[in-house]
């Protein structure tokens, strides 16, 4: 197992509520994006959005019921690390070949410190309601072993916990595909693992979900205040600096004020 870098984890036999993250740089990260967004601005929004994350997972942390960690990759990217997240969050390396590999062995590493649960929150939901993560511990509290999945609307997931390291459960799963979340509750039937789903949410990874995300922000229908939404300062002002020098033609085509220009 790799040793945490930079920042020291305080393993204290609770959860360990961890942010799976690549280090933001331009043209490695949120690629998908690229057009509309310029691959720096592809970055800084990867920054904003792992900001965040982060941010919402520290005001969980800080009930006591849990630690904020980032598991990342490539190691010797620590300093970028130290910038963006809160004090007091952990670091951890990923590894592993794949994304299968690197989120068994992100639980593996993470029970062999001592927490005795581990949720995994992806860093593409920035407005991911608070309650999903207390919910997601507090399910993970209970007695009898479990999976904790939280559903993503793209057919993948957007956090995983557990209290036990099962590789099975990340073996022969289609990543980056619709099909992940299916796959994974059918390795957690052949091992007989109790499932608790949560209520499902959106990854932002494509210029619709990225529209999507503009309306739960901008939107006069105040959408994301109705779902409880968390507030996500840093991407919201990186959008609305795009927005107000440029307005909505580029990231967010089918805004009111776009199909409004294209109704006249």
């Amino acid at each position: 197992m790799h040793e945490a870098h930079t920042r020291a984890l305080r393993p204290g036999g609770q959860c360990a509520l961890a942010v799976m993250v690549k280090a933001p740089r331009s043209g490695e990260v949120k690629t998908r994006l690229v057009p509309p967004l310029t691959h720096a601005e592809a970055a800084a929004f990867g920054s904003c959005l792992l900001r965040d994350t982060a941010a919402n997972i520290s005001r969980v942390a800080t009930a006591g019921v849990a630690d904020g960690l980032a598991i990342y990759t490539p190691v010797g990217t620590e300093q970028i690390f130290d910038e963006l997240l809160p004090e007091g969050f952990g670091l951890l390396p990923q590894r592993g070949a794949h994304l299968g590999e690197r989120l068994f062995h992100a639980v593996e590493d993470l029970l062999g410190l001592g927490y005795t649960s581990v949720c995994l929150v992806n860093s593409d939901t920035p407005t991911l309601p608070r309650s999903r993560l207390t919910a997601a511990i507090a399910a993970l509290g209970q007695p009898g072993e479990r999976v904790v999945i939280g559903p993503a609307d793209d057919g993948g997931y957007y956090l995983i916990g557990l209290q036990g390291a099962h590789a099975r459960l990340f073996e022969e799963v289609e990543w980056s595909t619709a099909h992940v979340c299916a796959q994974t509750l059918e390795r957690a039937a052949e091992i007989g693992l109790a499932v608790e789903l949560l209520p499902s949410w959106y990854d932002v990874d494509d210029v619709e979900t990225l529209g999507h995300l503009c309306e739960e922000l901008f939107s006069e229908n105040g959408a994301r205040l109705r779902r409880g939404g968390y507030e996500a300062h840093n991407t919201r002002g990186f959008l609305a600096g795009i927005l107000e020098a440029e307005g909505s033609g580029r990231i967010w085509p089918d805004s009111p004020t776009t199909r409004g220009k294209r109704r006249a």
